[in-house]
């Protein structure tokens, strides 16, 4: 354990006039530094973003639906600023679900969609600070169109000699074919940007927050339902590497579907597949940017972006089999 990260989350305590010598435990984040204390979260970012600002200006804002702890304060600089807050019972929902009976599950699915439905109601404050470039989309509502920064990549990816030109041409295709399913793309009310159960609290009743509004920003209600059902169709990829093994697929199947019968109108926009294939194409052309081969694709794991953008290109991915059919399986 790093002595200069925990000697970040004792300055930030002590900037907030707290007691900076109080008990610490380290708690599982790919983004930033997170620290549990019994009575706060102190959270550190480590990058020159303006995330942390950003949902300290936003939290005043939120629905009391959505539950967002309360700010303790704010503070630091670009590189190790942070946030601290007030600890709330619960624990990630993803790290309950796995010993969480079905009649449970499906009680936290009905709380997270009414969480869902105050949230997406919610107008985006005026002067929240701009999202730094980027998001986990990539798609815009700034160009002429909202698939722009999306085919620009595309091209980008060209220039990397392990990917098959061939993908590239047909996802370009996709896209542009498919690019008036998202117009228009601006909205005036707030989307969470990261919905996956990580950044979801649950105390055995109830759903107690929603956490973690880092990429929060203005969009169409259902931009959420893309990390939303990657989550489900791949949730071991984004849970902390102690409950890696507990977590499988098929204890979400059901997921969308309730969340569908609790909060329709998420699923009600026209072109819907058409939308949702369109985000996942532009999550996972971000992602293999960030992460591009090195050599031949053959030799990655399966879930490597290249390989997730082929599986939707060829109509093979969670969403074209969530598409089929509707499990008979409901409560």
């Amino acid at each position: 354990m790093s002595s200069f990260a925990i000697a970040r989350a004792r300055r930030a305590l002590q900037s907030a006039f707290l007691d900076m010598d109080m008990p610490l435990q380290r708690a599982n984040s790919v983004t930033n530094e997170v620290w549990l204390a019994a009575e706060y979260v102190i959270r550190v970012n480590r990058r020159l973003d303006p995330r942390l600002r950003r949902e300290a200006a936003l939290a005043p804002h939120l629905p009391p639906e959505v539950r967002y702890p309360e700010i303790v304060a704010y503070g630091g600089k670009p590189g190790s600023d942070w946030l601290i807050l007030k600890r709330v019972p619960g624990d990630p929902l993803s790290r309950c679900w796995p010993t969480m009976s079905a009649l449970e599950r499906r009680e936290a699915i009905h709380q997270l969609a009414g969480a869902l439905r105050a949230l997406h109601r919610t107008n985006t404050p005026p002067d929240l600070p701009d999202i730094d470039t980027d998001v986990p989309q990539l798609l815009s509502d700034r160009t002429f169109s909202p698939v722009m920064p999306l085919l620009v990549a595309l091209d980008r990816l060209r220039a990397n000699e392990f990917i098959d030109p061939d993908l590239l041409t047909r996802a370009e295709a996709l896209v542009s074919d498919s690019a008036k399913a998202l117009t228009p793309f601006s909205s005036p009310t707030l989307v969470h940007g990261d919905l996956t159960f990580e950044n979801v609290l649950w105390d055995g009743k109830a759903i107690t927050a929603l956490l973690d509004f880092e990429w929060a920003r203005s969009g169409p209600a259902d931009l959420d339902l893309d990390v939303l059902l990657r989550f489900c169709a791949l949730p071991h990829l984004h849970v902390a590497e102690d409950y890696e093994h507990l977590t499988h697929p098929e204890d979400y199947r059901d997921v969308p579907w309730w969340l569908a019968d609790d909060y329709p109108e998420l699923f009600t926009f026209a072109d819907q597949f058409d939308r949702v294939r369109l985000y996942a194409i532009a999550y996972d052309v971000r992602d293999l940017l960030l992460f591009p081969p090195a050599g031949p694709v053959g030799e990655l794991s399966q879930h490597h972006p290249v390989h997730r953008l082929a599986a939707t290109v060829n109509g093979t991915s969670y969403l074209a089999r969530l598409a089929e059919a509707r499990p008979v399986t409901t409560l």
